[in-house]
């Protein structure tokens, strides 16, 4: 399972001119669910995007996590993260999650995190969404749980 989160000043999610979700500072993740990917990768995601140290603490450090600070997360599923470009100049999807295992799983994510965490938006798995967003720094990051990673 794949993160790819911004820290950012403020983050929007938009379909057919619906707002699905917003968030003024936090973190912005673009989630892909892969092929074999299970609750235990959902869980171990979760708590790695919560936790993840990437706002300044007093002193300018990135110190502090998105829980610290009481930010926003607006969670959007991106399927596309998990395609696999190692050849050629098309991107191949069969390291993807099937589609009705990729909506569990993404929504079993955000309910993860909504049960750990105040403030989640969620975009809509399938849906031909606009994202918007200020990055802040810019800071943004890859994280990725394997079904072989333990830690």
């Amino acid at each position: 399972m794949i993160a790819l989160i911004q820290r950012v000043a403020e983050a929007r999610v938009a379909s057919g001119g619906e707002t699905l979700g917003a968030i003024a500072r936090g973190v912005l993740a673009l989630v892909g669910v892969e092929r074999g990917d299970s609750e235990r990768e959902v869980e171990r995601l979760a708590e790695r995007v919560l936790g993840y140290r990437i706002f300044p603490d007093d002193e300018g450090r990135m110190n502090r996590s998105l829980a610290d600070i009481a930010g926003g997360l607006l969670v959007v599923p991106q399927f596309t993260l998990a395609a696999d470009t190692r050849s050629g100049t098309r991107p191949g999807f069969s390291t993807a999650a099937a589609p009705e295992e990729g909506r569990r799983l993404f929504g079993l994510f955000v309910q993860a995190c909504r049960e750990r965490h105040a403030e989640i938006a969620a975009g809509r798995f399938g849906a031909d969404m606009q994202v918007s967003l200020v990055n802040d720094g810019p800071v943004t990051f890859w994280l990725q749980v394997s079904p072989s990673t333990r830690s």
